[in-house]
């Protein structure tokens, strides 16, 4: 029988391990979205290290809610969601940060995380790498759908998904 996953906010201390379990999902997700020059960077953990360690400690992200996901001490998802970037009335919240590493998908790491970042009756936004029919999928599922919106980030294409307050899941309808 599989240990149980636990969510709970995110410490300075967690960041070397969320930076890992960052790039290892990353690695999972990417490999054929993404150039394998950037996937394999010998400095992105390390990178990524300083980017948790800021987000945990500067007062910039006092806003944004951190959590991290584990089973057996071991973090296995990150989530990280705040105010958006510039100000947008159709909703509340930017979701930044979700990944769950691919061993542990379907373990409820992922729905656990996005609720201790954004509640189920607050309105969100994300982008989404496309295609990447799980995390659209999974997303869809909490209530958030394609607003028709593209961009392309880092060679990426991601689209963006929003969830209008009040829709917390199961379909959604469009904003």
């Amino acid at each position: 029988m599989e240990s149980p996953v636990t969510v709970r906010p995110a410490r300075v201390e967690d960041a070397t391990a969320m930076a890992r379990m960052l790039v290892g999902s990353w690695q999972e997700t990417y490999r054929s979205l993404m150039p394998d020059r950037v996937l394999d960077d010998p400095g992105l953990v390390a990178a990524r290290e300083r980017f948790w360690t800021t987000a945990l400690i500067d007062e910039r992200y006092r806003a944004n809610r951190i959590a991290v996901a584990e089973r057996d001490g071991a973090v296995i998802g990150v989530a990280m969601a705040g105010p958006p970037q510039s100000p947008e009335p159709r909703w509340s919240l930017h979701l930044y940060v979700l990944y769950v590493l691919a061993a542990d998908h379907g373990s409820g790491a992922g729905a656990a995380l996005l609720n201790a970042v954004v509640a189920p009756n607050e309105s969100a936004a994300l982008w989404v790498a496309d295609p990447n029919p799980r995390a659209q999928a999974f997303y869809q599922k909490h209530g958030f759908v394609p607003d028709g919106a593209m961009q392309v980030e880092d060679g990426v294409r991601e689209i963006r998904m929003v969830r209008t307050s009040g829709d917390p899941g199961q379909g959604g309808t469009r904003p």
